[in-house]
């Protein structure tokens, strides 16, 4: 469990508690769901993390998107809705060479203007000869991105890095030194679904 989840259901249950005290329980009932809802949206599952020279979802949704970003990089892009766990990995192990956080707008996540236009936060990370850049995007409901990591700090492959609130989306930027093994349609799982595979050195 995220810890931000016992935040926000012990404020809704505590203005639940009161407001059933000075009116009825019925009245107070929309705010006790929607504490368990916070209770249920922040969980935080543990993974197995797959081994070899592959790189990892960092986050569970649908895959929308896998393609060319340039001659030489591929996107992959997973969309997040608010029943999926929101909590963050890393895609492969090694060091944060670089975090950007850049304001914007709070399109809806899934649609191609999201990408350049939302408020986001670019991570690029770089081990064992190679580097993947992912970029946590903001969305119509969520407004606040979390990252846990600064730049020089190690991780391992899997290993969580943050969360985005409330509905979103990561795109995933991949060298051609990757093949991609998922496709648009594609459900996959922070930290234990595998999103590219290394090609032979």
């Amino acid at each position: 469990m995220v810890p931000d989840g016992l935040y926000y259901a012990a404020g809704f249950s505590t203005a639940g508690a009161l407001l059933a005290w000075l009116t009825a329980p019925l009245f107070a009932l929309p705010l006790f769901l929607a504490a368990a809802f916070c209770l249920y949206f922040f969980r935080d599952p543990e993974r197995e993390i797959p081994a070899g020279d592959v790189a990892v979802s960092p986050a569970d949704g649908k895959v929308i998107a896998v393609a060319a970003e340039s001659p030489t990089l591929l996107r992959v892009s997973i969309f997040m809705n608010v029943f999926d766990v929101h909590v963050n990995r890393a895609p492969i192990a090694g060091r944060v060479a670089a975090v950007e956080h850049r304001k914007g707008r709070f399109l809806v996540a899934s649609r191609q203007a999201a990408a350049a236009e939302n408020e986001q936060n670019t991570v690029r990370l770089e081990g064992d000869g190679t580097q993947v850049t992912f970029k946590q995007i903001a969305g119509l409901i969520a407004r606040r991105i979390v990252f846990y990591k600064r730049p020089g700090d190690l991780v391992r492959r899997g290993e969580r890095v943050g969360l985005i609130k409330f509905g979103s989306r990561v795109d995933v930027f991949l060298g051609p030194e990757w093949d991609a093994q998922v496709r648009p349609g594609e459900r996959v799982r922070a930290g234990s679904s595998v999103l590219a595979r290394r090609k032979p050195r």
